[in-house]
């Protein structure tokens, strides 16, 4: 065995190499760039030259081309994007492989994903492994398959399907490519099973086919305006405002329509370049590399000892504490359920159930898979059958003093050395950690509605959180598939406080003269899932009205209307009338005309001259709001990283991916347009909400842009939970 590509045959530092043999007269390649093996300049250079040597070797007859580990090829270099190319091009490389003059076979081992997949529509046949995922996830990063994936998998499993491929960006498992076409065959024994099959083909056929000679699904698609229609509705749907989905569909007609394939591999590479050079690519990586970035904690070593969660309590069985059970039972980790009323635990545990009744009725499980996670669902009512778990996750409702009550009969039953975990959205942790004996092991564990589906998990940092608890929640987040961001305690944490100003400023336009259905609309044309009424209905309205009706607090100005509604009994869609009318079992909005009646009453007697407000307006201030309280947030050291912030709204508040968050806004927006607008809106409004960030003034004076937070013993000296700039809002 030896290197195809020797890294000392150039000046050039290349990443990755091939490693090439020859076993019984067939060359076998096998990329080894880990973790995933993606197409890096050395992989190329080795692939290249791995076919060249194959092809001058009389005893060769055919190739196989594997990979390394746990990936067959895994797409693109994407730290290369937007570099110069070293060495062989990835076009070049697929004309080598594609037009080989003898077979090649992909023995996909792994994970065949972007670039992987289109490596291996380039050989004449494809293996793959029981385990194996094949994939064209481009579209996740703003981009299209730009290697032939949109000419290719055309004719291999028709327009329609490989259409749904591309705009999803599904990882489709083995089983169902080989239904699709997309592979000839499984196998476990895949490198030897690989050869046998060349030897096989060798001694039978005279021609290997090419995936770009297989016309007949595209010409059979001629014609069908429904493919391209569907496909078009599908990415409106799914896809709002996003680029590359529409370059996808053009392509994909450019393979039905061209005769000559290098003609669509042509017009494939017009619109992969348009997708490239096009902000929302740059917004989309920033997001795919911050979410891989948010699980690394600065200060904490990377050798940090992790401890082995091996079962799991949760304490609630409402809707939070079901969903996160479900969370763990999902990733095959067993779980118990204990709650202070039958009743309620035997409703949850139903609402648990029908869960996965439905994902078995939608097809996302079957019912074999169902009986094994509802499995690993125990529950109970008594805090002594938590013993045995390594951790536990408190789910119940936003009272501290109820939650300290919690964690003192815990610390009792728990075993030594097991994490205690609090589900809240923004109460202290180190209060709540302060009437243990285990403060070091205790840690806010911020789930979001519904938990098991929302991807969000914000990890809150206490003043005592150990290292190892705090490496351990985030190992075990990762493995409940779950985007973690680490906050240090501070009131509502990350999300929860940009939240606060950019509703009270929707609030405040409603005030001043806009209207529920004009502030959504707006925010929903700049991409957000939902807008602010729309979202405020859906959660509730009665929810901080009754803590100041508690409390015996008076309305804030901003609070105002939605307080006088509750007053009236209009809390959302809990009660079917809120900011809008909902139909009995539907979660639509209606116009509430009626409201507008009080709209203007309470705009007077706060005296307030209503006027016509712009689109613009409206998402300049509720945008800028986030944008401000964010850099709060990051000049506190609250958070760890600009990106963190984005990863939070995106995942969790239904920011459009397409903008890559709020401080990715920010930062192309330029930071010297955001303090020129926030001053503007200061003068405008008189709201300290717009007040520019000292942090914004200094990076847009210097021509910088928003980045990391403080180093950590600066952090420490910052945060405080008492001392917070909003530690009185919440």
């Amino acid at each position: 065995m030896y290197n195809a590509f020797s890294k000392e045959k150039t000046e050039f530092k290349l990443k990755g190499t091939v490693l090439y043999e020859v076993k019984d007269g067939v060359a076998v390649l096998t990329v080894d760039n880990p973790p995933v093996n993606p197409l890096s300049d050395g992989v190329r250079a080795g692939l290249y030259e791995g076919i060249a040597n194959a092809e001058a070797d009389d005893a060769v007859i055919g190739v196989v081309l594997t990979g390394k580990g746990r990936a067959f090829i895994g797409g693109a270099d994407i730290s290369e994007f937007g570099g110069e190319n070293v060495g062989q091009t990835l076009g070049s490389v697929f004309k080598k492989l594609e037009y080989c003059s003898k077979p090649v076979v992909a023995a996909i081992n792994g994970l065949a994903l972007g670039g992987g997949l289109e490596t291996a529509l380039c050989c004449n046949y494809r293996i793959a492994t029981n385990s194996a995922f094949v994939g064209l996830p481009e579209v996740n990063l703003g981009l299209l398959p730009g290697a032939g994936g949109t000419q290719r998998l055309p004719r291999l499993v028709g327009p329609a399907e490989a259409l749904k491929m591309m705009l999803t960006g599904a990882h489709v498992p083995a089983k169902k490519a080989l239904s699709l076409g997309i592979v000839d065959s499984l196998s476990d024994n895949i490198v030897e099973d690989a050869i046998t099959f060349i030897k096989e083909k060798v001694a039978s056929v005279d021609s290997h086919p090419l995936v770009r000679d297989l016309n007949e699904k595209v010409i059979e698609a001629r014609g069908s305006e429904n493919i391209l229609v569907e496909a078009q509705a599908m990415a409106a749907k799914t896809r709002k405002g996003q680029y590359a989905p529409g370059q996808i569909i053009k392509c994909v007609e450019a393979a039905i329509s061209c005769d000559d394939f290098d003609e669509g591999l042509k017009k494939e590479s017009e619109c992969f370049l348009e997708c490239l050079i096009h902000p929302q690519r740059e917004a989309m990586i920033h997001i795919f590399f911050g979410e891989r970035a948010a699980s690394k904690v600065s200060d904490v070593p990377r050798d940090t000892p992790i401890m082995d969660i091996k079962k799991a309590g949760i304490i609630g069985s409402g809707t939070m504490g079901g969903g996160i059970a479900m969370c763990f039972a999902n990733a095959g980790i067993p779980v118990h359920i204990i709650d202070q009323d039958e009743d309620n635990l035997k409703k949850g545990i139903s609402v648990i159930e029908k869960n996965y009744d439905f994902m078995v009725g939608r097809g996302r499980m079957t019912s074999d898979q169902k009986d094994m996670v509802f499995g690993l669902i125990s529950s109970s009512l008594d805090y002594k059958d938590l013993n045995d778990c390594d951790i536990a996750i408190e789910a119940v409702y936003e009272n501290i003093d109820l939650k300290m009550e919690i964690f003192k009969s815990l610390d009792e039953h728990i075993k030594p050395g097991a994490i205690l975990a609090s589900n809240t959205s923004g109460l202290d942790i180190d209060a709540i950690a302060s009437v243990t004996s285990r403060p070091e092991l205790v840690v806010g564990t911020h789930f979001f509605s519904p938990a098991n589906i929302m991807k969000l998990l914000e990890v809150v940092r206490g003043e005592a959180t150990s290292n190892e608890t705090l490496a351990t929640v985030m190992a075990v987040s990762k493995k409940i598939k779950k985007a973690a961001v680490v906050s240090l305690n501070a009131p509502g944490f990350i999300g929860n406080r940009m939240l606060f100003g950019y509703t009270a400023q929707a609030n405040m336009l409603l005030l001043e003269g806009a209207l529920p259905h004009q502030v959504d609309q707006a925010m929903e044309s700049f991409g957000l899932n939902m807008g602010p009424f729309r979202m405020m209905d859906l959660v509730g309205l009665d929810l901080g009205w009754r803590a100041r009706k508690l409390g015996g607090m008076e309305s804030p100005l901003h609070a105002k209307i939605g307080d006088n509604l509750c007053d009236n009994d209009r809390f959302g869609q809990k009660n079917s009338k809120g900011y809008y009318n909902y139909s009995e079992g539907s979660r639509a909005p209606n116009p509430a005309p009626e409201n507008e009646a009080t709209y203007e009453r309470i705009s007077k007697e706060n005296g307030f001259i209503r006027r016509e407000i712009s689109d613009v307006e409206i998402v300049d201030r509720c945008v800028l709001a986030l944008i401000n309280e964010g850099a709060d947030i990051l000049s506190e050291g609250v958070a760890q990283r600009a990106a963190d912030l984005d990863v939070v709204y995106i995942n969790g508040y239904g920011f459009p991916i397409w903008r890559g968050g709020p401080m990715h806004h920010a930062n192309a927006m330029g930071l010297d347009v955001v303090v020129e607008k926030l001053e503007k809106y200061a003068e405008m409004t008189g709201s300290d909400v717009y007040k520019p960030s000292d942090l914004l003034v200094k990076l847009a004076k210097n021509g910088e842009k928003l980045g990391d937070a403080p180093a950590a013993e600066d952090r420490k000296e910052r945060l405080n939970f008492a001392k917070s700039s909003v530690a009185n809002n919440f």
